[in-house]
């Protein structure tokens, strides 16, 4: 057992995924923080988390220049509530402080890797494809009908209420594929013109529409609602494994990038959830971009012990929580986990997913909280 984290990078490591088991502990992030504080040590240069990608740009731009105020950042900076989170408060303020003395190129970036959508809703692709269509210089009407039809819960719960085949979707997404390509095909001018941070930030709002545009769609799929959500997710984690890709590629000559989200998003083996009476299955984003990039790729799973803030009991002796419970005081990096029994005390409320055989023979280590 050790808590030293550079124990699991190998030289080939770019991306090292760190999971948590629930989002509700907050143990893992803060964690999470002082990991990333040693591979900063080791050369590692980005962190990219669970939220949305577009957001994260405020934040990056917060904490490499200096500019704006740190409540905005947090409030803007961050989706899904993340940004009240005293973890990821403490993650800002020590990024920016880091990067205060350093060069340009040693400065450590911050990215969100999400799409800007919950499980049960997605807004109007239509401000992200305009971010891009302004930055080309276009006129090209983007209209898309009222942004609340897009937004509202029933777009993506009822197919026959989403207007994700509908023919406005149908030209945005032309009109789209033509932006992406405008955007490629004039990058040196565009480039010249601005930088190549802004063409990233139009790349990046433009990945962003198309994805709600391609999760739209899918919401629109005559299917039973079992196969629908699981092809939902699936829409979902694939396009944060596009954007990890596109990370790595914006970060491939600064350093490794540490990604932390939940364990089903990192994950190498295919994501399962039992959830409103379905049993849903997909691959997740780790799966993905660990059989493209090979041994790059490294997962760290998270494991919880005991947590009074959630309500979860002591685990069951025999389980793998139990097993790790007995050789780990407060938290510990550990690569050998005896085969177990999977618990069977959370509940739904506390979203926790307990460690399972596939989990722990597809990690290169386990980070078990105790308490």
């Amino acid at each position: 057992m050790t808590q030293d984290i550079g124990a699991f990078r190998t030289a080939a490591t770019s991306v090292l995924a760190y999971g948590e088991p629930t989002h509700l502990e907050p143990a893992f992030a803060r964690i999470r923080n002082g990991l990333f504080a040693r591979l900063a040590e080791l050369g590692f240069r980005s962190i990219a988390i669970e939220s949305d990608r577009v957001a994260g740009l405020t934040v990056d731009e917060f904490v490499r220049s200096g500019s704006g105020d740190l409540d905005p950042v947090l409030r803007n900076g961050f989706s899904h509530g993340l940004g009240e989170l005293d973890a990821n408060r403490q993650l800002v303020c020590w990024l920016r402080e880091y990067n205060e003395t350093r060069p340009a190129h040693e400065k450590l970036a911050f990215h969100g890797f999400d799409l800007p959508l919950e499980m049960v809703s997605a807004p109007s692709p239509r401000r992200y494809l305009e971010h891009a269509r302004d930055y080309l210089g276009l006129d090209t009407d983007l209209a898309a009908g009222d942004d609340e039809r897009w937004s509202r819960t029933e777009a993506v719960m009822d197919a026959t209420e989403s207007p994700g085949a509908s023919p406005e979707a149908d030209r945005l997404r032309l009109l789209a594929d033509d932006l992406l390509t405008a955007l490629y095909t004039r990058a040196p001018e565009l480039i010249a013109k601005t930088s190549l941070a802004e063409w990233y930030r139009a790349h990046t709002h433009l990945t962003a529409g198309i994805g709600l545009l391609r999760y739209h769609r899918q919401s629109a799929a005559p299917l039973d609602q079992a196969t629908r959500t699981s092809r939902l997710l699936g829409v979902r984690d694939a396009m944060m494994a596009r954007n990890l890709l596109d990370i790595r590629e914006i970060e491939a000559s600064r350093g490794p990038t540490l990604v932390f989200a939940h364990n089903r998003h990192l994950q190498r083996h295919p994501s399962t959830m039992d959830t409103w009476g379905m049993d849903l299955e997909w691959f997740g984003a780790g799966a993905i971009v660990s059989e493209l990039l090979g041994d790059q790729y490294r997962f760290v799973a998270g494991s919880l012990g005991a947590s009074a803030g959630i309500g979860l009991a002591e685990p069951e002796p025999g389980t793998f929580e139990g097993l790790l419970q007995q050789r780990i005081s407060g938290w510990g990096l550990i690569e050998e986990v005896e085969s177990g029994r999977v618990r069977t005390d959370p509940t739904p409320a506390q979203g926790y997913f307990p460690l399972d055989q596939a989990t722990v023979d597809g990690a290169d280590a386990v980070l078990h909280v105790s308490a």
